[in-house]
This record gives C-alpha cells, structure tokens and sequence, in this order.
C-alpha cells in the first residue's frame, strides 16, 4: 500500500515543485532562472501531497496585503495548485484547500485571494467573484487628441527604481477595494516585466498617472493605465496618440469603474468585461470586528454556516460599536433562533465586505435568506465600495 503524506515542502523540495508547475502549466524555466525562482520559493508556504517519495499535488500561499474599506489586511494568495495527471481526482486538492485554509487562519490572514481555473470549483470552498475588468480596443482612426496638457510623459525602464509609479498606485488603489498593497519587491519582482513605462507628471512635477505597455506587431497593449485625475488621463490619452504611426489598434485594460473611454471624442468602442479574481473571507470574526460598518443605531444578526473553515460557523451580532460572535455549539445549528437575522454563506459574505455586490442584490438573488427588513438594515451599515484588482499570481 502507497503511504500518502501531505506536509509543507522545504527548501530541498523546490525542484520537484517546479517541475510539477512546469507540467501542469506547460512552461520550461532556463536554467539561469532557476536559482532566482527557488529564492522566490522561499516566501511561499507550499503544502505538497507526496505518494511514497513522489510529489502528487501541491499548493502555494503567498503571504500578501490587500486596501479593503480604507484599511490593510493580511492575505493569503493561493497559487501553484497542481497535480500529475496520474493523480488527479482522488481529492488531492480539496485536502491542500482545506489545510491552507487552516495555515492562513493560524498565520491570521483575514482573507484569501486566488485566479481561478474554474469559478465553479473554488466556490464550493468559499471563495467569490469579487472584481471584473475591462479591455476596451481602439482602433487607429479613433486615435484622436483631446485637448493639451500642462505637464509632462517620461518613459522609463525597470532598472530604474520609479518612486513615482509606486506613489501613484498607492492613492490610486485607496479609490477602490481589495487592490494588492505593493512592495518595492513586488513591482521589481512581478509588475514591471518586460512593460515600458510611461509617467505623467504635472506642472509641479508631481507624478499623477502611469502606463504599462508593450508596442509589438502594430499593437499597442496597455497592461495598466492609471490616472489620479482628469488632466493625467488626458496626458496619457495623448501620448497612446501619438503612437498612431507606429500601431493600428490598442488594447487598454481598466476596471469597469473606470471611466475610460467615456471622456474621448468617440468613446463608441469595443468593450469586453471578465470576471477576474476570487476572495474568501478566512477569519469571519476578525473581519466583521475590524470592518467599518456605518453607524446609524441599526442592528442586524448574521448566521454563517462555513464548513472548510468551522470556526467561522455561528452567529454575528453586528450593531454600531461592535461586533459580538455566538459560536455554534456542537450539535446545533444557530446560537440564535433560525427566524432572526440572515442567512448567508460565507461566499457571499466575502463579496459584500470586498464590495462586489450589495447585500440587497444578493438577497434578490436568494443568496441571503431571512426578514427582508434585516437585508434592508445590512445594506444600510456597509459602506458603497468599489473593487478592483490588477495584478496576477
């Protein structure tokens, strides 16, 4: 009989973890690279499942901070999910779910992002839809100017150290939630690449808009296109046009808050919107605690029921000043009678406390269950957000 064991992989264990993401994602790294991708690997909580002294499947937690509702919060990353075909559904991967929900809620990230390979799956362990984005596509005709700018674009590259690109997405992601707090490692790392950089400063030099681009093949590929006001994004506008003898369509990703293209002269452009990542709450108490709900001398009861993460299941009282957690006892089902408060899953939760979705939609929907009175009182404590997410792992 095969003995299974599922532990954290260490450092001796990198170059089998490689070569399974290099199988299941059908990418070689070069051998210069390797060292630097091992050091990487050292960041990460990996938990593999090994079949007698073969890597069955395994699972990365980066240990990460996101920009929800005006604060930062600890989060755990889930990526490299992967397992050998020879072993795939036996349940590999819902054991390494489980256990890193575990690791995560020991190591007190209070959430949990991921990029889904199906939405579907990752929703049976809690996770959610919580941002979209937009690619919108211009063609060479519609490159037209609209109007001037005072101040100045300056493009850069990666070797430089771009104070001013990483103080721009610093106010820019407090206009939205669960945008990733970035690090100097983590621009240098995982966001410049291969991408030209493009700054716009204002008349007092102060940098308030930045591109990330890439001209090939008479196309211009606009990774991130952030602006800080009215004046940047004319800025950067102008300078997309001035590309227009060199390229014949752009391709510009934005979230859909954003309100590119409706300011150009023709903004009748395709447009498409995906789905993008996925969040989970991992410390329903914490969260609530620390969340700011508006205060307005409402209460409301919310009942959760989370069986990959247990110690989220109970009641939470959530009035003006605090929030008080009623733990199911063993054996029953609420700690509060089943007719007041809500009924909601974890899944939607997370979407409501991200800001995806309001708690009324979810309610029409069938999501919340309960007095519609009480959905009434949870749309009025959270606050109006807006999410969005740029970046990738």
């Amino acid at each position: 009989m095969k003995a299974v064991i599922l532990r954290k992989l260490e450092e001796k264990d990198y170059m089998e973890a490689m070569k399974l993401s290099m199988y299941a994602f059908q990418y070689d790294v070069p051998k210069e690279d390797i060292p630097k991708r091992q050091e990487i690997l050292k960041k990460h909580t990996i938990f593999g499942i090994w079949e007698d002294e073969n890597l069955a499947a395994k699972l990365h937690i980066i240990p990460l901070h996101v920009y929800i509702n005006g604060l930062q919060w600890k989060m755990g990353g889930l990526a490299g999910v992967a397992t050998y075909p020879e072993y795939r559904r036996k349940g590999l991967v819902s054991q390494l779910i489980k256990q890193s929900l575990a690791e995560m809620h020991e190591q007190e990230q209070v959430f949990s992002f991921l990029h889904p390979f199906d939405i579907s799956f990752y929703r049976k362990y809690g996770w959610e839809v919580f941002t979209e984005y937009k690619k919108t596509f211009v063609n060479k005709i519609d490159l037209k100017r609209i109007g001037d700018s005072a101040g100045t674009i300056k493009r850069f590259n990666k070797s430089q150290h771009i104070k001013a690109i990483e103080k721009i997405y610093t106010e820019f992601m407090k206009q939205y939630s669960g945008c990733l707090v970035r690090d100097s490692y983590w621009w240098e790392n995982f966001v410049y690449s291969d991408y030209q950089i493009a700054v716009y400063f204002d008349e007092s030099g102060e940098g308030k808009g930045y591109l990330l681009f890439k001209v090939k093949d008479n196309k211009m590929d606009i990774e991130e296109f952030t602006a800080l006001n009215q004046e940047a994004r004319v800025g950067l506008w102008n300078f997309i046009c001035q590309h227009d003898s060199m390229i014949d369509r752009v391709k510009v990703i934005t979230s859909v808050h954003d309100p590119f293209p409706y300011y150009l002269s023709q903004p009748n452009l395709k447009m498409e919107v995906f789905p993008y990542f996925m969040g989970r709450i991992v410390n329903a108490e914490k969260c609530l605690s620390q969340f700011s709900f508006i205060q307005n001398n409402e209460k409301v009861f919310l009942h959760i029921e989370d069986i990959h993460a247990p110690w989220n299941t109970g009641s939470y009282l959530i009035s003006d000043y605090e929030v008080r957690f009623f733990k199911d006892k063993e054996g029953s089902r609420c700690a509060k009678p089943a007719a007041k408060g809500l009924h909601i899953s974890i899944n939607a939760l997370s979407a409501i406390i991200i800001g995806y979705k309001r708690p009324m939609e979810l309610y029409e929907l069938g999501e919340i269950v309960g007095p519609r009175n009480d959905a009434e009182v949870l749309e009025r404590k959270v606050p109006v957000q807006k999410s969005f997410f740029y970046d990738f792992f």
